[in-house]
């Protein structure tokens, strides 16, 4: 079963297409006991561009299971739990700023 803060493999639709990317699980294990699906917010390679105040450049990004730097946006989906591949899990202190970023980009205290 997927975690909060798991590094996952899904298939995300975007401007040109779909394109299998990792992506880490944001919903809770409370969400996930009684729901077939989890959220996942997006994680891209180019980080370079992850430039605003809900982006965050990863700094754990090889521990986490991830090929390349990376850096989280704040672009979410839902995904069947069962469909996703988890690759690894965020550190601790990654884990803290994307949460901080979500809360930034969604309107929730």
């Amino acid at each position: 079963m997927v975690k909060p803060g798991d590094i996952v493999v899904a298939d995300f639709a975007g401007a040109t297409g779909v394109k299998r990317r990792p992506a880490v699980v944001v919903t809770t294990d409370l969400y996930h006991s009684h729901h077939p699906d989890v959220m996942l917010g997006v994680l891209t390679s180019q980080a370079a561009t992850a430039t605003t105040p809900t982006d965050y450049v990863l700094q754990d990004w090889a521990a986490a299971g991830l090929h390349a730097p990376s850096a989280f946006r704040a672009y979410v989906g839902t995904y069947v739990a069962s469909a996703l591949k988890i690759i690894g899990h965020l550190s601790d202190r990654d884990w803290q700023e994307v949460q901080t970023r979500l809360a930034l980009a969604l309107a929730v205290n």
